[in-house]
């Protein structure tokens, strides 16, 4: 016979507790009364007996009723989650305020950790290294200082940390694309490949440059969306795609039918360092799953940047691959989308059935 469930069992933070949910951190914490000790959720503690275990709506109430926090968890403060979080996003502003490229030693020195884990640790949040970062940043700046044409070439080169120009211009195709003439141009002398194709979302339009894919456009008028593409790119060569080609749009069609196929194309994404950063973090959620604007600040460590988020999605411009779709309200309600509501809505139906 199977044994009766506890009081505790039968609650449903319990499953929370098992499950070590960091999601429901903050929203309540358990008392183990055999330790005296009181835990947030996600506590990697072993596992108490639920017998033993009372659940309080804050640490304050389980404090008043004699018990104290877990040292390991910090329930009454930062995770170690968050706090690794916050640590990194102050790396981040290090990298960004500093004329050169800071020694990945000297950063780790500034922050207090060892270059082995902080290089460790940087990866995982950001999914970027140090130096990566660094880069996109310098990037960020070369494009910035590209859009403002009583900037120099030269000044601009300068400004973003380069010491000179031969060595930006050996790098010129890694951080924006091509030449900075040819980018303050309107890419002119580039060449982009682009194809169509019609799925159930209506049309899709597949852009690629010499990088990667460099946009994935979806909507009604497949002439738009070629407009669309011709304005963002107004000087470069637009190439029809051939059978080759065709085949990554295959792919694209493919994902959105049948979204457990999953998507693996090379991306030419362009933007800003803390746009990269979002944008990465969305590419971590599986499919089947949504994450809150909230839940993305602070997966970056920048808890109070929501708003910065909510505008990084909507500045993305290759759908389904970097997956803004799968963001949501933190009432779980469907926010905006660059390419409509009806097509998120439908996205993640049919992620949820795949």
């Amino acid at each position: 016979m199977a044994e009766k469930q506890t009081s505790t069992e039968l609650d449903p933070r319990w499953q929370s507790v098992v499950a070590r949910d960091a999601e429901a951190d903050g929203s309540f914490v358990f008392a183990v009364k055999t330790t005296g000790i009181y835990c947030r959720p996600s506590c990697p503690s072993r596992r108490a007996k639920p017998t033993n275990v009372t659940f309080y709506d804050t640490p304050a109430e389980a404090e008043a009723a004699g018990y104290r926090a877990c040292q390991r968890c910090n329930p009454n403060g930062h995770s170690s989650a968050e706090a690794n979080a916050e640590i990194i996003a102050e790396a981040c502003r290090l990298i960004e305020a500093s004329d050169k490229t800071p020694k990945l030693d000297d950063l780790a020195r500034r922050i207090g950790m060892s270059p082995f884990y902080f290089h460790r640790q940087f990866k995982a949040i950001t999914g970027l290294t140090p130096k990566q970062w660094a880069s996109a940043h310098q990037a960020s700046k070369i494009r910035t200082g590209l859009a403002d044409q009583t900037e120099s070439v030269t000044g601009v080169i300068y400004s973003a940390g380069f010491n000179t120009n031969s060595r930006f211009y050996e790098r010129s195709d890694d951080v924006i694309g091509m030449t900075p003439t040819a980018y303050r141009n309107g890419g002119a002398d580039t060449d982009i490949r682009f194809a169509m194709a019609q799925s159930s979302l209506g049309a899709i339009l597949v852009a690629q440059s010499l990088r990667g894919i460099c946009a994935i456009s979806l909507g009604d008028d497949p002439e738009q969306l070629l407009r669309d593409l011709q304005d963002r790119f107004p000087k470069a060569n637009l190439i029809g795609g051939d059978e080759a080609f065709e085949a990554h749009i295959a792919q694209v069609v493919g994902f959105i039918e049948a979204p457990q196929i999953g998507l693996d194309l090379p991306l030419d994404i362009r933007g800003t360092a803390f746009q990269k950063r979002v944008w990465q973090a969305l590419r971590q959620i599986p499919p089947g799953r949504t994450a809150s604007y909230t839940d993305i600040a602070r997966e970056i460590g920048e808890p109070n940047s929501v708003r910065a988020v909510a505008r990084a999605c909507g500045a993305n411009k290759i759908a389904v691959a970097v997956p803004c779709h799968r963001v949501v309200r933190n009432d779980g309600a469907l926010s905006g989308y660059r390419w409509g509501v009806e097509r998120k809505r439908a996205l993640l139906e049919k992620e949820a059935l795949a």
